[in-house]
């Protein structure tokens, strides 16, 4: 057991979720249940999956190995496109947990805005608060939701979402959607959070690690520059959950709560941003161009 103990934000709904997670994304099934098995035995107590990943099972099948009792550790799982709807989302839970091989989520998230079919992501956040009521999920939230997004889903919803899960990193800050689930309580929990899935060949430099801005600020504190950004994150609020399969990287990301970044380095961070996207843009997210069948089993 690592001796570093994350700390606590507050959702709210008055539940906790540690500031620092582990997510799956990409990571083929076959590497999964050792990846989460390393995460789970450095210290991380915040798994971070979707059915769209394809390795559900294999994350429960970690935790199941781990030992670790299921109260101390938070799993965040996502519902897909396909399964939006009120019916429909409720069986998607019922995947989930099959596959997880739990009785009860920390949390439940859908997975995209679906802007062009919005009254199935009504209907699918309808249902995850029906869960919620029931128990059987602890909090509910979104993914890849814009402002406009929040707005018109609160409109027709009761529960306003503990977390919207969006890509933030020092190239793509997102500060309008930051500024929105400021304003409504939702916790910006960022995916991508050191720039993992971006390219920018025109900068001079092919990515966040070897920009010459934050290695220098990570050269000046003896971290590396994952650590800058993942404390970067840390010290603005946000929730974050790097991934990677090598050992030597999983622990690396974890070190991350022995040094603070000054003002000037944080600003310097936020001058970084291109407002280039990484990700798909949410409002092409459809199901014709990204559905996916999510398998019973």
């Amino acid at each position: 057991m690592a001796e570093t103990t994350v700390p606590d934000l507050v959702l709210n709904n008055g539940i906790t979720i540690p500031a620092l997670g582990f997510g799956v994304f990409q990571t083929p099934p076959e590497q999964t249940i050792t990846a989460v098995e390393t995460a789970l035995e450095t210290g991380y107590r915040h798994i971070d999956t979707a059915a769209a990943y394809g390795n559900e099972r294999e994350v429960g099948e970690a935790l199941r190995r781990s030992g670790i009792a299921r109260s101390e550790v938070f799993v965040e799982t996502k519902v897909w496109i396909t399964d939006f709807g009120y019916d429909a989302t409720l069986h998607a839970f019922t995947k989930a947990t099959g596959k997880l091989g739990l009785d009860q989520l920390d949390l439940l998230i859908l997975h995209q805005a679906l802007p062009g079919e919005f009254d199935l992501t009504i209907a699918a956040y309808k249902a995850l608060e029906t869960l919620l009521t029931d128990g059987k999920v602890r909090a509910i939230g979104v993914s890849n939701f814009m402002p406009e997004h929040l707005t018109r889903l609160l409109d027709a919803v009761t529960v306003v979402p503990a977390v919207n899960q969006i890509e933030v990193h020092p190239y793509f800050r997102q500060p309008e959607v930051l500024a929105a689930d400021t304003e409504h309580g939702i916790l910006s929990q960022a995916w991508s959070p050191i720039g993992g899935i971006t390219f920018y060949r025109d900068s001079g430099h092919t990515s966040t690690l070897t920009d010459p801005v934050i290695t220098e600020i990570a050269d000046g504190h003896g971290k590396t520059p994952a650590q800058v950004m993942l404390r970067w994150h840390l010290q603005q609020g946000r929730q974050v959950i790097p991934k990677s399969v090598t050992p030597s990287r999983i622990r690396e990301n974890f070190a991350i709560f022995d040094f603070a970044l000054t003002d000037d380095e944080l600003a310097a961070l936020d001058a970084l941003d291109t407002g280039k996207r990484g990700g798909p843009e949410p409002e092409q997210i459809t199901r014709e161009n990204f559905g996916m069948a999510i398998p019973e089993a």
